[in-house]
């Protein structure tokens, strides 16, 4: 969970245009500028050089750039998104991935993923098989991982209404414990971690990002918040409802490497 460096975009003045599945309204593009300001603002507090790219208005989902590649100690993969209107995003982040990794990977058709579905635990990476990644997608994955030495499992999400990404219904957060979504808290994947199980009312926030020593989660969620503080995370609460409007939670807005 150690990290110095990040790459985020500016959201395009069409972010409204994304894809979602929200009921909560249209966002409201001068509080997302004001959000998305907060969260760099977050992750160089937390010790890591930022790499922010320009807004490209051709995609308007394009500030979650989490989805167009997988980041680790030792490989970058570019994904193949399960979004058709997102694929071209790929081709955007090329530049920047092999100014960092000169070598890279590639999910290759017919595979699709998206990074959103990828949650590492420590040497270990979950995928989840959801509407944007399938079996194909995950198996490209997870021999790029294993030639690393990476072990990788997969977790099938289709039966899990509410569930876009993995990431939306669990994420680890170090020191053995998981945050997760009710729905997915019986998954025998997980059952030798420490879980925070999120309820209902709270399930957005089981989406948390730890950085160092710090935990990223969407402010607004209390039972949560002082869930982890009991247990003595570090916790930077931040304002996301203008990115929940687009189905995107914290760990969609960077990459963390």
């Amino acid at each position: 969970m150690n990290f110095s460096r990040a790459i985020a975009r500016v959201p395009g003045n069409n972010f409204e245009n994304g894809i979602t599945s929200s009921t909560l309204g249209k966002p409201d593009l001068k509080k997302v500028n004001i959000q998305h300001r907060a969260y760099l603002g977050a992750l160089e507090s937390c010790g890591l050089s930022v790499t922010l790219l320009n807004a490209d208005e051709n995609y308007p989902d394009s500030t979650f750039v989490e989805d167009t590649a997988v980041m680790t100690s030792k490989c970058a993969i570019l994904t193949r998104p399960g979004a058709q209107s997102r694929r071209d995003e790929v081709g955007l982040m090329r530049t920047t991935i092999e100014s960092f990794y000169p070598k890279y990977r590639e999910i290759k058709a017919p595979g699709t993923l998206e990074g959103g579905d990828v949650c590492q635990v420590e040497g270990h990476f979950f995928v989840g098989l959801s509407e944007r990644t399938n079996e194909e997608g995950a198996c490209q994955l997870a021999a790029f991982l294993a030639e690393e030495g990476f072990t990788t499992s997969f977790i099938p999400l289709h039966a899990t209404s509410g569930i876009l990404h993995l990431k939306t219904g669990m994420t680890y957060i170090g020191e053995n414990t998981i945050v997760v979504n009710r729905l997915l808290d019986g998954l025998p994947e997980i059952a030798s971690f420490r879980r925070v199980v999120v309820n209902d009312g709270e399930s957005y926030a089981a989406n948390c990002v730890r950085i160092n020593d710090s935990v990223l989660i969407p402010s607004g969620f209390p039972k949560l918040q002082n869930e982890l503080s009991v247990l003595g995370f570090k916790l930077v609460p931040l304002d996301m409802s203008e990115f929940r409007k687009m189905d995107g939670g914290l760990s969609c807005l960077s990459l963390r490497f």
